[in-house]
């Protein structure tokens, strides 16, 4: 069984999934969903662990050894594992950098299937994004977007991004690590990006996250959401 009433947002890394989710969800009343903050917690967790990221039985005993929380903060996802608050830790670039190891793992990808499915269930209204959301975990969802940019527009705001954490990395490095990360994700043989078949795709590339808000809200509608 899943939440009734779920918008997916998927797309590439830098494309705006996040920003755009969150802005979305405040507007129409919903809780929102980062499912790439579970991947991340996972790799970090299993990182500080000294586990082999591409082991797949020790990632997948990081589960069994790890608590994780998931706590809705208004529209911020705080992320507790085993307790110590790890919301920061899993942005740091490392983490971007590993993160590729659990997401290209079916077992792996299944734990976690679940686990964003538990979460909705929780809730009446869900904006999610990822990767998968359309295709995968919320198959049967209302409403369903495809957000893409070209790479140095997604580098540009992971660089903006970062530096607001304190955080430099240059243009170039990081438009590496999204062009490094954009084939392992459409390239992985199960929950592969790729925009559902019912999917409106969105260039973002020339717009600001407010204008993507609006033109989703237009498809949607501005009132409540739908039933």
């Amino acid at each position: 069984m899943q939440t009734s009433w779920v918008i997916t947002i998927d797309g590439p890394a830098g494309a705006g999934k996040s920003t755009i989710a969150r802005m979305l969800a405040e507007r129409l009343g919903a809780v929102f969903l980062d499912t790439g903050a579970m991947y991340r917690a996972l790799t970090a967790a299993a990182m500080d662990k000294g586990v082999d990221l591409e082991d797949v039985e020790s990632l997948l005993k990081v589960f069994e050894t790890t608590r994780f929380q998931f706590e809705h903060d208004g529209q911020v996802l705080r992320v507790l594992v085993d307790g110590q608050d790890y919301t920061q830790r899993i942005r740091s670039p490392e983490v971007t950098e590993k993160v590729r190891y659990a997401a290209c793992q079916p077992a792996v990808r299944s734990r976690l299937v679940q686990m964003q499915q538990d979460f909705a269930r929780r809730f009446p209204k869900v904006v999610t994004e990822g990767r998968d959301q359309g295709t995968v975990v919320f198959p049967h969802a209302k409403w369903k977007f495809f957000l893409d940019a070209d790479a140095a527009e997604r580098a540009r705001r992971r660089q903006k991004d970062l530096a607001q954490s304190g955080t430099y990395v240059s243009l170039e490095e990081l438009k590496e690590q999204i062009e490094n990360r954009d084939a392992s994700d459409r390239n992985r043989s199960v929950g592969p990006l790729t925009a559902a078949a019912d999917a409106v795709v969105i260039d973002t590339t020339p717009l600001t996250a407010q204008e993507v808000v609006e033109k989703i809200l237009q498809i949607v509608g501005s009132g409540d959401g739908g039933s």
